[in-house]
């Protein structure tokens, strides 16, 4: 009697698993695919403290792009993603095991992107680390010794040191030879190391012992600190009575590096022309090329101008000073297609006003003025504000600058083809 109810139980167990192991699986499937479906739906709900502070975090990004956002922004558009918050995006970060900070950061992110236009490439949310690192990059600002080089026989070579620098202050040059930090020897590390000893934490003290160039033993004790990187630099140009001035990006102190090489510039016989390159420099500041164009352009000419919504025009015009310091020979200038901001708003005003030629390649068209906003979590919104204007109201194109003489052509070293423009001119 056992053995044939074993044998009826095994058979209806065959039956039932034969008839009902595919919606088995599919309920596996949706188990392993979707493990927070049901999470989310009890979680998302206004009850929900943790769901309430995300609602309340994203009101408050919203209110700040509507406030201050260039164009105007939809309410529409944000209830559409709050409900896609509810439906998709929270469960979907929530299932990454994710912190509640990274749910927060990430979402807002993803709502900034839904709510700019489809030309602003910049408007974006920054979590804290990189809101900072982005800050400090686009002020032109670092916090460290401000030493660059390379290992040598001896130890570290400097090949750069920012004039603004600590370290620099008190006496190391380019060609000083770095033997010891601290109580470590050079010798012993490896350059990796040797960066980031010389990377130190803001208000570090590092004790360095170096060979200057003729050989003499000698300490300083440099401070990490912050400060404003060099920008401008000059390039060796091998046609005589030509100059090259490099601008890598604009920052608060740009226009007194520009200061320092043109006082060299224009003592040179003969002297041809200046080239200033700005190919690669994504900008900065609008006041920083506001005040380099002061060498350039009469004093007291309207410039530019922004104007965010709802309010005046910002009218900038170009600062005063003695007739001495400015450049009066021919200029051009060398951009292409990472030319941006406010390098294309000093390229594209001297070019209008018929002060300079510019070659290269367009531009990138982002003459925009930029706004960070911070939060208490210490994240940050960056957001267009503004666009920028000719002075006679003609808005600077989203197609970039159109240089005066292109050159696209790889085999041609765009420097080489300014010097001799320059010479060629010349002899006219």
């Amino acid at each position: 009697m056992i053995t044939k109810w074993v044998k009826f139980f095994d058979t209806l167990n065959s039956v039932v698993i034969k008839k009902f192991l595919p919606f088995f699986a599919c309920c596996l499937f949706v188990m392993i695919m979707c493990p927070d479906r049901a999470v989310s739906q009890s979680d998302v709900q206004p009850g929900n403290n943790a769901y309430r502070d995300y609602i309340d975090f994203f009101e408050e990004v919203y209110d700040t792009m509507n406030d201050n956002y260039y164009q105007s922004i939809s309410r529409s558009m944000f209830d559409l993603f709050i409900k896609q918050f509810n439906d998709k995006i929270y469960s979907q970060l929530k299932s990454s095991g994710k912190s509640l900070d990274y749910i927060r950061w990430r979402s807002a992110a993803m709502l900034v992107d839904h709510l700019i236009t489809s030309e602003d490439v910049f408007s974006a949310f920054y979590p804290p680390a990189p809101a900072k690192e982005y800050k400090e990059t686009a002020l032109g600002k670092r916090v460290d010794l401000g030493i660059s080089g390379e290992k040598v026989k001896k130890g570290f070579e400097v090949t750069h040191i920012e004039p603004r620098s600590d370290a620099y202050a008190k006496g190391l040059r380019v060609g000083d030879v770095i033997i010891r930090i601290g109580k470590k020897k050079i010798r012993k590390l490896d350059k990796a190391t040797i960066v980031d000893f010389l990377n130190p934490l803001i208000d570090t003290k590092v004790l360095l012992t170096y060979l200057d160039r003729g050989n003499i033993k000698k300490r300083i004790e440099a401070f990490s600190k912050e400060y404003f990187k060099q920008t401008v630099f000059l390039i060796p140009v091998e046609v005589p009575g030509v100059f090259c001035l490099r601008i890598e990006r604009f920052n608060k102190k740009s226009s007194e590096d520009l200061f320092r090489y043109l006082g060299l510039v224009r003592q040179a016989q003969p002297l041809y022309g200046l080239i200033i390159d700005l190919r690669g420099n994504p900008g900065g500041p609008p006041l920083a090329a506001r005040e380099i164009s002061s060498f350039f352009l009469p004093p007291g000419d309207d410039f530019a101008y922004f104007q965010k919504k709802g309010r005046p025009k910002a009218l900038l015009d170009v600062p005063r000073i003695p007739d001495k310091f400015h450049y009066h020979g021919p200029l051009v200038i060398l951009i292409d297609k990472k030319s941006g901001s406010a390098s294309e708003l000093f390229s594209g005003i001297l070019q209008r006003k018929g002060r300079a030629v510019l070659m290269g390649t367009n531009s990138a068209g982002q003459v925009m003025l930029k706004s960070m906003f911070h939060f208490d979590d210490e994240s940050m919104l960056l957001l267009i504000t503004s666009r920028g204007y000719h002075s006679d109201g003609r808005p600077f194109s989203f197609d970039g600058l159109s240089p005066d003489r292109r050159i696209e052509d790889a085999e041609v070293d765009v420097l080489e083809y300014a010097a001799t423009y320059f010479y060629y001119l010349s002899q006219k």
